[in-house]
């Protein structure tokens, strides 16, 4: 099998059960401004940077100031995560068969900086990941490439031998574009199929030798053109 340099996982509905929580907060904030959240918000809901979710309810809600809105949304997120946000079922065992078999890995979120580091000290502090990223260390976040490209060089590791473990379309548009490996696991959206794309229904089914042959999953990975911007009509995670 190929030799598997690293993992990195996504953090918010891979890892952690905090989609629903981040549903919750955009669900409110949007009550705030007249809005009334339905599954027809969605895609710009999960897996979706704060800021990106704060432009679709401005737009939706016909104004409104989108900083203070990308603030109300943070804020909110972030109590309900200090409360508690649970493993997903399967994450501590495969993050155990990985750290047994020396394979490093890495938390690359679309989440805030105050989010992730809100998880990583609460539910996930005893996890080593190698380092964390989250929103705000790349220029661009998910769904372009930008987080997973500066994950593997971090770690000193060619992109194509990493393989990123996904929940929402836009992380597995990301990763899929920067050339890793991809393993997806949905949650709350269902995520397309590409042929680059290995899915599982839970990570209780997902081994280190399930991840490895993530790799050999449609080639080449390299050089995937990036996703298109949404349109006009168009935290996260």
């Amino acid at each position: 099998m190929n030799a598997l340099a690293a993992v990195l996982f996504d953090m918010d509905g891979t890892l952690v059960d905090t989609e629903v929580l981040w549903w919750r907060t955009t669900e409110l904030v949007a009550q705030g401004l007249g809005h009334e959240l339905t599954g027809a918000d969605a895609p710009e809901v999960v897996g979706r940077a704060v800021e990106d979710t704060a432009a679709h309810l401005v737009r939706v809600c016909g104004g409104g100031d989108p900083n203070a809105v990308a603030a109300a949304l943070t804020a909110d997120f972030f109590r309900r995560v200090e409360a508690g946000a649970p493993m997903r079922p399967g994450a501590q065992r495969l993050l155990t068969a990985l750290e047994a078999e020396g394979v490093p890995f890495a938390l690359v979120s679309a989440s805030p900086r105050l989010v992730v580091d809100s998880v990583v000290g609460g539910s996930l502090a005893h996890v080593p990941f190698a380092f964390t990223l989250s929103a705000d260390d790349t220029a661009r976040t998910k769904p372009h490439p930008d987080p997973y490209r500066t994950a593997a060089e971090r770690l000193g590791a060619a992109v194509r031998d990493c393989v990123a473990v996904e929940d929402s379309p836009d992380g597995a548009a990301s990763a899929e574009a920067a050339g890793c490996g991809l393993l997806v696991v949905p949650s709350l959206l269902e995520v397309p199929a590409s042929p680059v794309r290995t899915f599982a229904q839970s990570l209780e089914e997902v081994t280190p030798d399930l991840l490895r042959r993530c790799l050999t999953a449609g080639v080449p990975r390299q050089g995937r053109q990036e996703p298109r911007p949404r349109s006009s009509t168009t935290p996260s995670t």
